[in-house]
């Protein structure tokens, strides 16, 4: 299994890597998109400013979107989730666009949200094995998603819950950061690898 791991100038790469060996899959890491979707899944990192890493996408997303919409894996992590969205209120550009929805700065009176919380979900394959884990964040925007069946977890920031993971096809985002969330991040790397590799 090779899951591909988009470098694009920024992202917590070193520590992604580790954790998708552990989990059984060699990582690619490679800022070319036809390498990017060529491997068994691909990864979108955290971390980073959403106009900078809009730099790294394709001038024309609709291949990357056609490619997701036909089943290729995918996971995007915190800014990468972000990413799979349309627009976001921190920066210029368009995202990938393959999730209807905008990415919004926290209404909270504490920016940035980090460290743990709970995350809600409903049956999901990133999810199996946990019952309500508690994983690390580390965000000051989140996704308003327009497509209501593509959420698949939420979490309360402080006002009220919001989209924390979401789902289309074989392509998820969550907005926290499994490779940073000790055993039960790990679990979920675990499932993507596994559902990428059927």
């Amino acid at each position: 299994m090779k899951i591909a791991l988009l470098d694009y100038g920024a992202g917590n790469l070193h520590s992604l890597a580790k954790a998708v060996e552990r989990c059984g899959a060699e990582p690619v890491v490679t800022a070319d998109w036809s390498v990017a979707l060529s491997r068994d899944g691909l990864v979108l990192p955290g971390v980073g400013a959403f106009g900078a890493a809009v730099a790294a996408l394709p001038a024309d997303a609709a291949p990357v979107r056609e490619r997701l919409a036909a089943g290729y894996p995918c996971l995007g992590i915190c800014l990468g989730m972000q990413l799979l969205c349309e627009t976001s209120e921190e920066g210029e550009g368009q995202g990938i666009g393959f999730f209807r929805g905008r990415v919004r700065r926290l209404g909270t009176s504490r920016v940035p949200h980090m460290g743990w919380n709970t995350v809600s979900h409903c049956p999901d394959p990133l999810f199996a094995g946990l019952t309500e884990p508690v994983v690390y964040f580390a965000n000051s925007y989140v996704c308003e998603i327009d497509e209501d069946a593509a959420i698949c977890s939420w979490t309360d920031y402080g006002d009220g819950p919001r989209p924390s993971a979401v789902r289309k096809g074989r392509t998820w985002g969550v907005q926290f950061h499994p490779e940073k969330s000790s055993e039960q991040g790990l679990t979920m790397i675990r499932n993507f690898v596994r559902e990428a590799g059927r």
